[in-house]
């Protein structure tokens, strides 16, 4: 089946206070190819945020407090979902952070598998970002989990900017909370047999630093990916470990991977 040259692709940018970067970040997406729709959901923000998203172009859906990433992404989805126009596919998801500013165009990257029907889940893979200070921890204990769900190991399990098909994001709902959210999407997906990608992207964002501040965030980026890691581990199917060991025996870097569920007698 050849693409389809109608399908059109709806950017999500969950944000937090982010009146200084937001609008530049917005322009750039909106360069994208396929892209538009751009959807700006403030997350409970206490500055400007959703004045500078509205003026630069985007639809913003306020939160009045805040409900953390995972809850701004499935607003976010389901007012692009309320937004598709009749007779015409459902719209891709291009999930952006609001920092990234210019280099967001680049995630012009990330939806060319997608709309090409390479893969129904593209993660960006960043180079080093100035400032980070970071050990580890988290994005080790990320892809440990992912590796041992679905065989494969990603570079940046972390990583927020995402593109996917709407029948891959409804695979992967309910979201899993907060910080968790990549990880169980990455998971989620994977396990029901479609094909994830991470693709470089050059793409610049403001790094977490190894201040009290940084290091709280990510101690609750810990507790929500070992949460979400829990909840699949109690509620996943059982798929066979040879299914497993077969793609992650045949992963190659920067290329597509997925289980081949095909045939397989799998619980429900």
């Amino acid at each position: 089946m050849s693409p389809d040259p109608t399908r059109r692709v709806a950017v999500v940018i969950p944000a937090k206070n982010e009146a200084a970067s937001i609008a530049t970040t917005i322009r750039a997406a909106r360069a994208i190819q396929r892209v538009d729709l751009v959807i700006v959901v403030d997350d409970g923000s206490e500055d400007g945020t959703q004045h500078v998203a509205r003026n630069a172009g985007a639809a913003v859906v306020r939160h009045a407090v805040n409900r953390g990433k995972a809850s701004a992404m499935e607003t976010g989805a389901a007012v692009v979902a309320m937004r598709d126009i009749d007779n015409r596919p459902p719209r891709h998801l291009l999930f952006l952070d609001a920092d990234l500013g210019e280099s967001a165009v680049e995630c012009t990257n990330l939806v060319t598998p997608v709309l090409e029907d390479v893969a129904q889940l593209t993660i960006a893979a960043l180079p080093p970002q100035q400032g980070a200070a970071g050990r580890g921890i988290v994005v080790g204990a990320a892809r440990k989990a992912i590796e041992k769900f679905t065989g494969w190991q990603p570079t940046q399990p972390l990583s927020g900017q995402r593109c996917i098909t709407r029948e891959a994001y409804e695979v992967a709902t309910p979201l899993s909370r907060g910080w968790g959210v990549e990880t169980g999407m990455t998971i989620d997906v994977l396990r029901a047999g479609m094909t994830v990608m991470e693709v470089p992207c050059d793409l610049t964002h403001r790094a977490t630093s190894n201040d009290i501040a940084g290091q709280l965030h990510r101690a609750a980026q810990y507790r929500d990916v070992m949460l979400a890691v829990t909840q699949r581990r109690i509620r996943s199917r059982t798929i066979p470990s040879e299914i497993i060991a077969q793609a992650a025996a045949l992963q190659r870097p920067g290329e597509p991977y997925r289980l081949n569920l095909r045939g397989a007698s799998l619980p429900n």
